[in-house]
């Protein structure tokens, strides 16, 4: 069976679960989560009707959730990247405040406990609505060779924790 539709049309997401985290705010959310150390800790917690989708899932280094990112602004189709002076087109950057405010965030999966996951390398405000888990698998996730576009300049190794860059 396929789920087909008018592509103009509107369609309803309901969260699986939802995200805690010690970022209250967009200030607190570190730019480089796997730099950030301690304070990119949290965990999600999944609903009871999903809970039986999370078998199988330790094991997984990494994890990608899914989120909707319920607290972005309004989307402006030219944005003005971190660190950067100029304007981009949005969809060549990663702003949160797009037209649909979906974010995918590859988290490292520490443990699970029944319907909790303990997450780190977390870069979601308390509370962001989960959407969907998938599995990170690098060889199938990563292409390291990929051309990155205008942002191929901002290639500086990270200076160590907290280095802030694209």
């Amino acid at each position: 069976m396929t789920r087909q539709s008018d592509p103009a049309s509107r369609w309803e997401v309901s969260p699986i679960g939802i995200v805690h985290s010690p970022f209250h705010g967009q200030a607190d959310i570190p730019r480089q989560p796997a730099f950030a150390g301690e304070r990119a800790i949290g965990t999600v917690t999944v609903f009871p009707p999903y809970a039986g989708g999370l078998a199988d899932l330790e094991g997984f280094e990494r994890i990608w959730l899914v989120c909707w990112l319920d607290r972005a602004r309004e989307p402006r189709m030219r944005v003005t990247p971190y660190l950067e002076t100029g304007e981009r087109g949005l969809f060549s950057t990663r702003s949160p405040n797009r037209p649909n405010p979906i974010g995918i965030s590859p988290v490292r999966l520490l443990r699970r406990e029944d319907a909790v996951l303990h997450v780190a390398d977390l870069d979601l405000l308390d509370g962001t609505p989960v959407l969907d888990i998938k599995p990170y698998v690098p060889r199938i996730d990563a292409f390291p060779d990929s051309g990155e576009g205008w942002i191929r300049h901002r290639n500086d190794p990270p200076k160590g924790p907290g280095h802030e860059a694209t």
